[in-house]
């Protein structure tokens, strides 16, 4: 188990339903046939229990961005060398990467941060420096990717953030993420924690050809290998998500799933961005399952293990766009839905304001 001096503990309220009856009730007087805006209704319900108000409403959206570097990238498991984590960081700052457009455009502020990218950007502004390793992640084919100490310390990064974001009135907050490698990683921690063949867990990345994926998915099995607590084939490794989260995770994503918490701690509504955003969530749903009460499938991503990691978790994604980019990017276009699920719930004539009348 986990000295405690390490790990910090949350306090993810369970989601109060006393008013359910309430505001369905607000949704069905609505002028329309009961249940004609499909997925708007069950957003809008889901919204107004987590703010406890009949009329939700989002403040201030944020897309937390974290990055890292993988010591295992060195041997092959993308498509892309790792200095592409360090350029895709400066391609954010100067505006010019998809989730900058895409959170322009959806009217969410994005926060960078670096959480251990192997590369000193100095001080700079519109990037947080959250670096817990100068050099990223130990290479986890040869041992631990992370102390306990480290992955603790990232953890804590990303709940300081998230906890700063809701003190100044922000309430809905997406995440994303930058970290060649980072796809091996999220692959290795969903098997382990989910218990689902690793095989599956593994998709193409960046766009790994054939060849490039049986070798991703032979150093994977070979890292599981070497693990001491690993036991016989096919069962979850280890269901203790932060022994997981140590051995096999990015600092990225543990920062993220810091971060998720603090965000469920403070009420806020948690927008779910694709495959290594919901490795960070199984990890911070292990930890406390009541997270999942706040949290909103932004999309069904391409890569191979994410509709696993869905179904495992009982999530329904809001799109499926056939995204494989990560970035936050699937965040960012989910949340005009949310928009739209609280303006028919604040602004939508009932059938009595509008005079309407009702089915016979």
């Amino acid at each position: 188990m986990h000295s405690p001096q390490h790990f910090s503990r949350f306090a993810v309220p369970a989601l109060d339903r006393a008013m359910t009856g309430d505001l369905q009730r607000k949704i069905d007087r609505k002028t329309k046939p009961q249940g004609a805006l499909g997925r708007l209704e069950s957003l809008a319900l889901q919204l107004g229990l987590i703010q406890q108000t009949l009329s939700p409403k989002l403040i201030d959206p944020h897309v937390l961005v974290c990055a890292g570097d993988h010591g295992a990238a060195k041997a092959g498991v993308s498509a892309f060398p790792q200095e592409v984590t360090w350029q895709m960081v400066e391609n954010f700052l100067a505006g010019g990467a998809a989730i900058n457009v895409l959170a322009r455009q959806a009217g969410m502020k994005l926060v960078v941060a670096d959480a251990g990218v192997a590369h000193d950007f100095g001080p700079r502004a519109g990037l947080i420096d959250a670096k817990v390793g100068a050099d990223g992640t130990a290479n986890y084919l040869e041992g631990a990717a992370m102390s306990e100490a480290q992955c603790a310390a990232a953890m804590n990064h990303g709940a300081r953030l998230a906890r700063e974001f809701a003190a100044a009135g922000c309430n809905v907050l997406g995440f994303g993420e930058m970290g060649i490698g980072n796809t091996a990683s999220a692959s290795l921690i969903t098997h382990c924690i989910t218990g689902l063949p690793l095989a599956e867990c593994v998709g193409r990345g960046t766009g790994l050809d054939d060849a490039g994926l049986e070798r991703k998915r032979a150093l994977l099995a070979q890292a599981l290998s070497i693990w001491p607590e690993r036991p016989e084939a096919d069962r979850p490794v280890d269901n203790d998500a932060l022994r997981v989260l140590t051995r096999f995770g990015g600092f990225e994503i543990a920062m993220l799933a810091g971060a998720m918490l603090a965000a469920a701690e403070a009420r806020m509504t948690l927008l779910i961005d694709g495959f290594i955003v919901t490795s960070a969530l199984l990890v911070a749903a292990q930890v406390a399952p009541s997270i999942l009460d706040f949290c909103v499938f932004a999309h069904c991503s391409n890569e191979a293990g994410h509709r696993l990691q869905l179904g495992w978790l009982k999530g329904e994604p809001l799109l499926d766009l056939g995204l494989r980019l990560g970035e936050g990017t699937g965040a960012a276009l989910a949340l005009p839905l949310l928009n739209a699920a609280c303006a028919f719930m604040n602004e939508m004539a009932s059938f009595e304001s509008a005079g309407v009348s009702e089915k016979t």
